[in-house]
C-alpha cells in the first residue's frame, strides 16, 4: 500500500467537519432587530454575524474538499489492491494451466510406452 494510515486521515477529517457543522448549527440565524437600537447598530450585528457564518461555511468546504481528497487516495489505494490481487490470480491460473498441461504430456507418453510393448 502506497499511502498508509488514510483511514487515520479520513476519521480526522470527519471529526473536524463535524465539529464545523456543529460550531455553525450554534451560530443560527441572526438576532433579530432590538427596537431600541438604531438601524445601523442592527445592521453592524447582522454583519458580525454573517462574517462568522461565511467563515465557518468556508472552514466546512475547506474540510469536505481534504476528505473528499482522501477518500479519492483511499478509492485509489483499492483499485491498486484490486489490480494487484487481480494479477496474482492471472499468475496463478497460468501456473496451473502449465502443471495441468505438464501432466497430461507426461501422461500420454507414459501410455505410449505402455501400449508399445
Amino acid at each position: 500500500m502506497s499511502k498508509i494510515g488514510v483511514g487515520e486521515i479520513i476519521y480526522e477529517l470527519r471529526k473536524k467537519i463535524q465539529v464545523i457543522q456543529s460550531e455553525l448549527d450554534k451560530l443560527g440565524s441572526p438576532i433579530s432587530d432590538m427596537p431600541e437600537l438604531i438601524i445601523s447598530a442592527n445592521l453592524l450585528r447582522s454583519n458580525e454575524h454573517y462574517a462568522q457564518v461565511l467563515e465557518k461555511q468556508s472552514e466546512l468546504l475547506s474540510a469536505y474538499d481534504q476528505y473528499s481528497r482522501a477518500l479519492e487516495d483511499m478509492i485509489a489505494v483499492v483499485f491498486d489492491i484490486q489490480n494487484d490481487l487481480k494479477n496474482i490470480l492471472k499468475e496463478q491460473s497460468e501456473l496451473l494451466s502449465d502443471r495441468k498441461t505438464g501432466k497430461t504430456s507426461s501422461l500420454k507418453k507414459r501410455t505410449r510406452k505402455h501400449s508399445k510393448k
